[in-house]
């Protein structure tokens, strides 16, 4: 079986998901913006279900749809998200607000770089999620780590992109630095004193980082 036919069998198997998730999603694709793919989604809720976090910070809100979904898995769960895109940032304020999650999501307009420097005296984070600009992603799991409690962890989405970063011969010229930085990034990643990470070959690539416990 290959990846793709895994992929759709997988997606298959998934249980079908609440009618104003599946606009969401209609609508996500309808207007171009990218979201976690269904799979890697199921993926993530079942590491919410796991690890029980009481406070999630996601960076890259896009129109909300992850943090939803992430609230659907952890319902007691306190999310702070950032979203850079003003258009993007009204949007999830409108989808968060008919899901009637205001109280338990809070999004965050500006640049994560910016904003997270304003989050260092924040309570510690049980998840972060990291799903926006990938040139930057070292520099946003680098000013993430403070805020991560011990034995906390950090997803990493589209660390594979496309299956690109695994075969760079095949890579359109359009994306090489991005797929030469992500590339970068995981090698990094792998290698970090702090963490112990998995690379899981799902969707577009989803980085699990395991802070290890401080004593």
């Amino acid at each position: 079986m290959n990846d793709s036919n895994s992929g759709h069998y997988l997606e298959k198997m998934i249980p079908k998901r609440t009618a104003s998730i599946e606009r969401l999603e209609k609508k996500a694709k309808n207007d171009h913006v990218p979201i976690m793919d269904v799979v890697s989604m199921h993926f993530v809720q079942q590491i919410i279900r796991l690890k029980q976090p009481k406070r999630i910070l996601e960076i890259g809100t896009a129109i909300g749809y992850s943090a939803l979904r992430m609230l659907e898995a952890q319902p007691n769960a306190e999310i702070i998200t950032i979203e850079k895109d003003e258009q993007r940032y009204q949007e999830a304020k409108g989808h968060i607000r008919a899901h009637q999650a205001e109280q338990q999501i809070k999004i965050l307009s500006g640049d994560a770089l910016e904003v997270l420097k304003n989050l260092q005296n924040e309570a510690f984070f049980d998840v972060i999620f990291i799903d926006a600009a990938k040139s930057q992603y070292r520099r946003f799991f680098e000013l993430v780590t403070p805020l991560l409690a011990n034995e906390g962890i950090i997803i990493t989405d589209n660390v594979l992109f496309r299956g690109y970063v695994a075969n760079e011969r095949i890579v359109p010229s359009r994306y090489k630095k991005m797929v030469e930085k992500i590339n970068e990034y995981n090698h990094w990643l792998m290698q970090h004193p702090l963490f112990t990470t998995t690379i899981v070959p799902i969707g577009d690539g989803v980085a699990i980082s395991s802070k290890q416990s401080q004593s």
